[in-house]
């Protein structure tokens, strides 16, 4: 056999041996892997699945589901710590309904938005007293009925009324769910009960993914899946959806301990990250990627990376306030995935 034949035979086989080593490895971490996936993609399917399976900020908040891909399709997903989470798993998104309010907005206004447009999906439209808590009704019949007008104008055990405007912080940052329910009411959405919510945003961002309201609270309310919600994110990737073009426009400074503009935020206080349309960007000077992103509360983590090229999910429910959790994880998975190199 000619020396090139030899050589090219020898490279074909340690080829061969890596493809399945990292499939054999993939496959120990129950994680999905398309059967056409090329070389390098087996490697980041590889390096995404043992860093959630196995760094410290991943194992802590097990068990979760998560799924990684393009414009297109899921490229590598899988359920560690068990099978609680699976991508058809509904669950309650908490803020991670921020980004799908922001596009419907964006929507609204085919782009073109108004300086109030852009005050209020960047939380700096001086709206600050709204609980988030206020428009949960557990009596279905009281839950069905009450509207978007309803819950803005509910008044708020801690004090003073879901509605209250803060002149005093006009034009700074304040993370509170109530400049989204006063866009709410100006784009005519304030009749609306849950059904109606739902039908009338799904009639701007489309009917090919499935979400329901379980409170008619536009930051907060969304029942989901990471199915349908990797729908939304491949129709952001794919520009069918404008705010496509304005990912990460507009952006405010949010940290209050470097920022004057900043009144609140729920972002750890070494964390310094931007607030856009309705999403975060993940834009820390040491630590940030510039990824953009919208963590929910109890967890549900979504992203899409800087280049605008792959969406990510980190799909689970726990607790309140363990959205930085999820985030703290699902960003060494989309650094794995990213870099192919496990983290």
């Amino acid at each position: 056999m000619a020396i090139k034949s030899i050589l090219a035979f020898k490279h074909w086989v340690r080829a061969t041996m890596c493809v399945a080593g990292v499939l054999s490895l993939a496959a120990s971490a129950a994680t999905t892997v398309t059967p056409s996936s090329s070389v390098a993609t087996l490697l980041r399917i590889h390096a995404a699945s043992q860093t959630a399976q196995n760094n410290a900020a991943c194992t802590a908040i097990q068990p979760f589901y998560w799924e990684i891909g393009d414009q297109t399709e899921a490229l590598a997903s899988g359920s560690v710590g068990g099978r609680t989470y699976t991508a058809s798993t509904l669950m309650p998104i908490a803020s991670a309904s921020k980004w799908i309010f922001g596009a419907y907005a964006v929507q609204v206004r085919q782009g073109q938005l108004s300086q109030e447009d852009i005050a209020a999906l960047t939380m700096t439209s001086g709206y600050t007293n709204f609980g988030s808590t206020t428009c949960v009704k557990l009596l279905p019949s009281r839950r069905d009925s009450e509207t978007v007008g309803d819950c803005f104008h509910t008044d708020n055990p801690k004090g003073g009324n879901n509605s209250d405007y803060n002149a005093n912080a006009l034009g700074k940052f304040y993370y509170n769910g109530g400049h989204f329910q006063k866009m709410a009411m100006d784009l005519g959405l304030g009749e609306d009960n849950n059904g109606e919510l739902q039908r009338d945003v799904q009639t701007y961002l489309g009917t090919d993914f499935v979400f329901a309201y379980g409170s008619p609270q536009l930051a907060g309310g969304v029942n989901t899946t990471a199915t349908n919600y990797a729908i939304f994110l491949r129709k952001i990737l794919s520009k069918q959806l404008y705010i496509g073009d304005l990912l990460g426009t507009n952006a405010v400074c949010t940290n209050p301990a470097t920022c004057p503009t900043a009144l609140a935020t729920p972002i750890p206080s070494n964390i310094s990250w931007s607030y856009s349309l309705g999403h975060w960007v993940e834009s820390d000077p040491v630590s940030g990627d510039g990824a953009f992103s919208s963590a929910g509360a109890f967890g549900f983590y979504p992203w899409i990376d800087k280049s605008k090229t792959f969406y990510g999910i980190v799909a689970r429910k726990a607790s309140f306030g363990s959205g930085y959790d999820s985030a703290a994880c699902g960003g060494l998975i989309r650094k794995a995935w990213m870099t192919g190199k496990v983290q």
